[in-house]
């Protein structure tokens, strides 16, 4: 899809802050560990080659990334460092990996006996994933464990180099869970022979309220992107700055009359004559239908969202017939992802991965 760039919609992306969260986030780690940034699902809405552009002048070790396609568009891009797929790649498209020589996520000796037929040159890098409690990918017993090794370092063609698990609760107040999923991770690792060169469990929670947790690796995503990963359950350690906001401009003004209705399902009905804007966006852009009971922004004027978010267009109620063309505010200094995602119960990183590809991204400095 091409962005709409013939309509005032954009989403901007401050490089500055993003260099900022990314100097600040390094301060506060060992000089052992290497800053992975995770530019995943088009860096969570920011654009993944823009931002793994400025993450790697900015000095970040390397990238990770849900798919293989993702990895090989960085690395047509330019990207240079280290990138490591966090998903699992099927086993004809080994030899694109070793080519480009991006890392693969592996969860089973399996898979790597399979691939041994599509490996004619070159070694595959590979990293293990261990099944600590998030019971998404990975090996969870010891046993498995020892086979897995066992078996790895008899294939020439396979650089082991790397082991990790991930949480299921680093960004919440209960530690319990994290503890317990700690203890498991060491007692997997402890029947290892040999040290891979990355052992690493530490996302964006984890890195940033779990300093001194061992790990050669910190995964940064979320955070990297300004956004507290756990939205307002906890507070951030030190300042980040969200590196995206979202603008868009008043289409249309009129009045509305008491007893009138607004949108689909004529669902909200003026209980006094009220000024309303159209704003030329909708829920296929990311504003949801479920954001249809909040709030927008015309400088420090709250706006309420009126009606049924429309697929393309959606209306807000206004103190003023404000001129067309008047800026309005959907995530920015007022609204930021997670407040939206607060008041209808999802996350920061939904409201930012959800905005589609036809709001047009602008990068600044």
């Amino acid at each position: 899809m091409n962005p709409a760039i013939h309509r005032p919609a954009t989403v901007t992306i401050h490089l500055d802050r993003l260099a900022f969260n990314i100097d600040m986030i390094k301060q506060h780690l060992t000089k052992d560990k290497a800053f992975f940034a995770v530019v995943k699902a088009n860096a969570y809405g920011h654009g993944a080659i823009e931002i793994a552009k400025k993450a790697q002048a900015c000095g970040v070790d390397g990238f990770c990334v849900a798919m293989l396609d993702e990895a090989l568009e960085l690395r047509h891009a330019g990207i240079t460092k280290p990138i490591l797929v966090l998903g699992l790649t099927q086993i004809c498209d080994v030899p694109l990996a070793i080519e480009y020589d991006i890392s693969l996520t592996v969860t089973s000796l399996i898979f790597l006996k399979e691939a041994q037929v599509h490996i004619k040159k070159g070694r595959l890098k590979v990293h293990l994933a261990l099944n600590t409690g998030m019971n998404r990918l990975g090996l969870q017993t010891k046993e498995d464990v020892i086979t897995f090794e066992q078996g790895v370092l008899e294939m020439k063609n396979i650089d082991f180099e790397g082991v990790f698990t991930h949480f299921a609760t680093a960004d919440g107040e209960d530690d319990n869970k994290v503890k317990q999923q700690c203890r498991l991770f060491e007692t997997l690792l402890s029947v290892l022979t040999t040290r891979p060169k990355y052992i690493h469990l530490a996302n964006s929670a984890m890195t940033l309220w779990r300093e001194t947790v061992e790990t050669d690796i910190v995964r940064v995503g979320i955070g990297m992107y300004g956004v507290n990963p756990s939205d307002f359950a906890l507070k951030l350690p030190y300042p980040l700055k969200p590196v995206l906001t979202w603008e868009t401009e008043i289409s249309f003004v009129h009045r509305l009359k008491q007893g009138e209705s607004v949108s689909y399902g004529a669902k909200y009905i003026a209980k006094q004559d009220e000024w309303i804007a159209t704003l030329p966006i909708g829920y296929a852009d990311g504003f949801r239908r479920a954001l249809g009971t909040q709030s927008v922004y015309i400088g420090d004027e709250k706006c309420d969202v009126v009606g049924v978010v429309c697929m393309d267009q959606m209306m807000i109620r206004i103190s003023q017939p404000y001129p067309i063309g008047t800026k309005v505010e959907l995530i920015g200094e007022h609204n930021t992802a997670s407040s939206l995602a607060v008041s209808i119960g999802t996350i920061g990183y939904e409201i930012l991965c959800g905005i589609s590809d036809r709001v047009p991204r602008i990068y600044v400095e």
